[in-house]
């Protein structure tokens, strides 16, 4: 029994470039090298969001709920990401 599967793909140019110029600097061997690569890449980044989902969002927006008077108002948090961005740029 197989334990790949063929695929035939279109990608727009500036993607089909960038996995030409992956193969060109050595960094992959083929085509079906990048592919996988930006497969597990992408398989990684999506189990990071439903990880930070369950851990931090979801307990959180129950944290919330349990006691609204937690919560801080969106023009307050606006202001501190305003002022933190700020400062960052300023160093």
């Amino acid at each position: 029994m197989r334990t790949t599967q063929q695929f035939s793909i279109t990608l727009p140019n500036e993607m089909a470039a960038a996995v030409v110029d992956k193969i060109n600097s050595g960094a992959y061997a083929s085509v079906s090298e990048v592919m996988r690569d930006g497969m597990r890449a992408l398989i990684e980044r999506d189990a990071a969001v439903d990880k930070w989902l369950r851990e931090k969002v979801i307990p959180g927006h129950e944290e919330y709920l349990a006691d609204p008077s937690k919560g801080v108002p969106a023009d307050q948090i606006m202001a501190r990401l305003i002022a933190r961005r700020r400062q960052e740029t300023a160093e």
